[in-house]
């Protein structure tokens, strides 16, 4: 057990999820006891329109129930039980989660490395077949900054630093996370808000970490796969990547993206006959005030701190890091 933090905050979104948390929360109890540490369950009602507020309410009632009077989406939602949180680590938890009993035993010591943002675990299906989210190495595609290729070292002494944290199972510094702002709400209703984060904390000069012998399981994508109804959930993850990279690049690199954005992405969008490309497109466009905002408030941060790590940085130091070590890229 670490010295330095000893106690935990849940910060759980939900939003018709009454079935998940039935059969969720009691390992996430379960995990956190073995764990001895002090702490606290949020868990944010995104609107509802099942019966997950009575659920916890007659099931729970010592869990902090915030009930959103809209459905306001992801980082909104999260948002609210980071600002409400109280203790040393804040536990981001999708509620298709299942914790393994000593899901939190490895992870802590990482916290008494003074620039340690958070940590995730292991990331696997049901059946413990397939591992569905490790540790992410970042790179430029183009003039397109990705970070979808999953790798953990075998070394298992080794601490493995990842682009970003999954917003499914993410165990940060509350301090950290506060002072970041939690999740940009530019994201809403969903996808990208965990790699921003990532990335704005990796610009701060901090480092997050994947812990492979923390593992939990995942019901994947289960509070998305229901609405993608005239292809509402790849116009949204679209325009999100957009966002990400308008955000995020700099100088002649975003000038470069923007150009590559508007040939080569688009057609091979048409080529494909994805015209829905446009709906993603013309969103994005219609935020570039959002946008400009995100980036100012990025770079006053910095300013105020005094730390500038560009994404180039960010891409040497995870490369970097794994040099001679046995790596299994996923």
């Amino acid at each position: 057990m670490t010295e330095n933090f000893k106690s935990i905050s849940v910060v759980l979104p939900n939003y018709n999820g009454k079935h998940l948390l039935e059969k969720y929360i009691p390992s996430v109890y379960h995990a956190l006891h073995q764990s001895q540490l002090n702490f606290e369950f949020i868990v944010i009602d995104d609107c509802s329109c099942d019966d997950s507020v009575d659920f916890i309410q007659q099931h729970y009632p010592e869990i902090q129930l915030i009930k959103n009077l809209y459905n306001a989406g992801f980082s909104y939602t999260c948002n609210q039980g980071i600002q409400r949180a109280s203790k040393d680590l804040v536990l981001l938890l999708n509620s298709d989660v299942e914790l393994t009993p000593d899901y939190f035993e490895k992870q802590l010591s990482y916290f008494n490395l003074p620039d340690t943002f958070g940590v995730m675990g292991c990331i696997m299906n049901f059946d413990g077949k397939k591992i569905e989210d490790a540790a992410r190495m970042p790179k430029f595609k183009g003039f397109k900054f990705k970070a979808n290729r999953f790798y953990y070292v075998e070394d298992t002494d080794h601490q493995t630093l990842t682009c970003y944290l999954s917003g499914a199972n993410a165990l940060i510094d509350r301090k950290k996370l506060i002072m970041l702002n939690g999740f940009d709400e530019i994201y809403s209703p969903f996808y990208f808000e965990d790699f921003d984060l990532g990335l704005r904390a990796w610009k701060m000069g901090w480092s997050l970490y994947y812990e492979h012998k923390a593992v939990c399981f995942h019901q994947i994508s289960s509070s998305t796969n229901k609405l993608n109804k005239s292809n509402f959930v790849k116009i949204i993850y679209n325009r999100n990547s957009f966002i990400l990279q308008s955000i995020h690049l700099n100088g002649a690199k975003r000038n470069l993206w923007y150009v590559q954005l508007f040939t080569l992405t688009l057609l091979g969008h048409f080529i494909k006959g994805d015209f829905w490309i446009l709906k993603s497109l013309k969103q994005f466009l219609m935020m570039h005030t959002d946008i400009a905002r995100s980036r100012h408030k990025n770079r006053q941060l910095q300013k105020q701190t005094g730390v500038n790590i560009s994404l180039e940085n960010i891409i040497d130091t995870i490369k970097n890091s794994i040099t001679g070590k046995k790596t299994k890229w996923l």
